[in-house]
């Protein structure tokens, strides 16, 4: 049987139809916040005392855990370290120590010891997105999750962060955090 001369226009026709549709899901870019305000540098954000009060839930948006945290920032120059120290809501505790680097125009990389490889990630404006694998312990095993990591400055003080987390390309849930930073003497 011949095909028809209309077929591959057709076939066309779909691919960039399907191609213009997943374009309209595409999440903002970093560059989408250059104008706004106040700024985030992770270098002046980041240094000295900090603390967080965050959430995991789940994909239904089911509060599934409830943490805080109290970390402390120290900058040299590009090179940072962030000390974590999470307390979550059933007792337990975990400790993360994020080693940055300043890369330049508003790109940083970061290493921890439960980052698979390396994170990477661009600021501008008020505005931080990067990536990272995370080995997270799940029953009594290791998942190597996706997260997708974006955090917004809001005045002097507070950064508000959110994170989805997903493996497999699916999603399995998201990570709320609120940061504060107390004022300056």
């Amino acid at each position: 049987m011949k095909p028809s001369t209309f077929a591959l226009p057709r076939r066309a026709a779909l691919g960039l139809a399907c191609a213009a549709l997943l374009a309209g899901c595409a999440g903002p870019e970093v560059k989408d916040y250059a104008q706004e305000k106040p700024t985030l540098d992770l270098r002046e954000y980041f240094n000295g005392p900090l603390t967080a009060q965050g959430m995991f839930t789940d994909r239904a948006g089911k509060v599934v855990k409830r943490f805080s945290v109290q970390m402390t920032g120290r900058w040299e120059g590009d090179n940072g370290t962030l000390d974590e120290h999470f307390v979550y809501s059933d007792g337990t505790t975990q400790r993360r120590v994020w080693h940055l680097k300043h890369l330049g125009e508003g790109r940083y990389t970061g290493r921890a010891d439960d980052v698979i490889g390396e994170a990477a990630g661009q600021s501008a404006g008020n505005a931080f997105h990067w990536k990272y694998t995370l080995a997270l312990p799940v029953d009594g095993r290791v998942w190597n999750v996706n997260l997708d990591d974006w955090m917004y400055r809001m005045d002097a003080r507070t950064l508000l962060n959110r994170t989805a987390m997903s493996k497999f390309g699916l999603h399995l849930g998201d990570i709320t955090l609120a940061f504060d930073k107390p004022p300056k003497d």
